[in-house]
């Protein structure tokens, strides 16, 4: 098992090297240029997707596809991943995250209007899309749509489930010395109650434990901010100044080049907010929704409240903290940033830390069940969903590197093909935002 795992970082390690790096983030800049910046429209996206009534032909509502797409994504690298990325490219890597988030809002832009225009009505009334249909319909490449869902399918059980499981009964046996079986029956039932119900149910959870974890969140590191103001000034000098000069600091933490603040930062980033990925089109694909446009609009918020603004302000706690520089890395020196602030910061992170891996595991299961939908139809939901449920408890209880590892390597081959239908359907992407947002139709019900 140990040679296994040496294998398979190796493989992760090239997956999610400079090339991969340069082409998500090389697909972000290209298509906010062919997009004429859409990022200037995230206050009407935002406006938009607060709506909840029915306007179209989907299964769920705007917010409510939004706010899965939401619990799928805000997760530990929202909180672990900033501080992997400090650690590894100093302070400035909290910017170039910051600006993986801005670009990165046109390419969630973009994937969502791909899964909305080339969706599909299933037998049993129900809406599926995502990256597959794109790349079957939209480009007649099935065989690249059949990889992308069946990377999708077995990513899920990793990085959606069994990882985020184990991360919840850890930090509970950690902090209040629960044994991690019990969590694990507990997180297993709450997941199966939501879940057995289907994309319907998840949403309506998501809907309201979405918003409050991440208001309650962002409220807790703005008190730990207030708690030492004078230093905030400094923080956000350091951060920008480091992102083009690199930082050389004291202690254990052996400084960090320009090269290495935007090589961690933008890695960090885009693994946040998944844009890029292929997962949250799928959701986005079951919205009600008048046209893809404003679905699209809806979607791109995402990455704006993932990345712009929860990652941002991770990382301006943890720099502000200066925990940074004792040479402590990953879920240690968040925790550690955290615990200078007696009672308040534990609290946070704890509460934000349950909040966001629940919710991963929600949102994950609906990614994970569609790709297998398309794989094997209809007849293979249900028992996907109870598979779900099951792994959820192996993963409270077991140990899970090589788990991990695994999903990243799928993770990054899931990019692969939806860059594909990225870059192919650019054109179509801009056509569609012509007809509806650019000539003022965009309340004009779609074909």
């Amino acid at each position: 098992m140990g040679a296994l795992e040496n294998v398979l970082t190796q493989i992760s390690d090239i997956l999610w090297g400079y090339p991969l790096i340069i082409l998500l983030f090389g697909t972000h800049v290209f298509l906010t240029i062919r997009l004429k910046l859409i990022q200037r429209f995230i206050g009407k996206a935002i406006k938009i997707s607060l709506g909840r009534n029915k306007e179209g032909s989907g299964d769920i509502s705007q917010f409510g596809a939004l706010t899965t797409a939401l619990a799928a994504t805000i997760g530990t690298g929202n909180i672990v991943g900033v501080s992997t990325a400090i650690a590894a490219g100093g302070p400035g890597a909290v910017l170039w995250m910051w600006l993986t988030g801005v670009f990165g809002i046109s390419t969630k832009y973009g994937e969502a209007l791909l899964a909305v225009k080339y969706r599909v009505t299933m037998p049993d009334g129900s809406m599926a899309g995502g990256p597959m249909y794109a790349l079957e319909r939209g480009l007649n490449m099935k065989w690249l749509a059949v990889l992308f869902a069946a990377f999708t399918s077995v990513t899920a059980f990793g990085i959606g489930n069994m990882v985020q499981s184990n991360s919840i009964s850890t930090l509970v046996f950690e902090t209040f010395n629960v044994p991690m079986w019990i969590t694990g029956i507990i997180l297993t039932a709450l997941t199966a109650i939501v879940i057995i119900g289907g994309i319907k149910s998840i949403a309506t959870v998501c809907e309201r434990l979405v918003p409050f974890m991440a208001i309650t969140y962002v409220l807790g590191c703005l008190i730990i901010l207030g708690m030492n103001i004078n230093g905030i000034p400094d923080t956000i000098m350091l951060i920008f100044n480091s992102a083009f000069t690199g930082q050389a600091a004291i202690g254990g933490f052996l400084g960090a080049g320009m090269k290495e603040a935007l090589r961690f930062g933008i890695a960090r980033g885009l693994f946040s907010n998944e844009s890029g990925l292929g997962s949250a089109p799928i959701v986005a694909a079951a919205a009600q929704t008048k046209n893809p446009v404003r679905q699209a609009l809806v979607s791109s918020t995402g990455t704006f409240w993932d990345t712009v603004v929860i990652c941002a302000m991770t990382g301006i706690v943890i720099v502000n903290s200066g925990e940074w520089l004792k040479g402590l890395s990953g879920a240690a020196l968040t925790k550690q940033a955290f615990s200078d602030f007696q009672v308040v910061g534990p609290i946070i992170l704890t509460l934000g830390l349950l909040t966001f891996v629940f919710s991963t595991i929600l949102g994950w299961s609906y990614y994970g069940e569609k790709a297998a939908e398309y794989l094997f139809g209809n007849k293979v939901v249900k028992p996907y969903r109870y598979l779900w449920v099951i792994f959820v408890m192996i993963g409270s209880v077991v140990s899970l590197n090589i788990v991990w590892t695994f999903a990243d390597v799928t993770n990054a081959l899931m990019a692969l093909p939806n860059l594909v239908s990225l870059l192919l359907l650019s054109g179509v992407i801009v056509k569609e935002t012509k007809k509806y947002l650019w000539d003022g139709n965009i309340e004009e019900e779609g074909n």
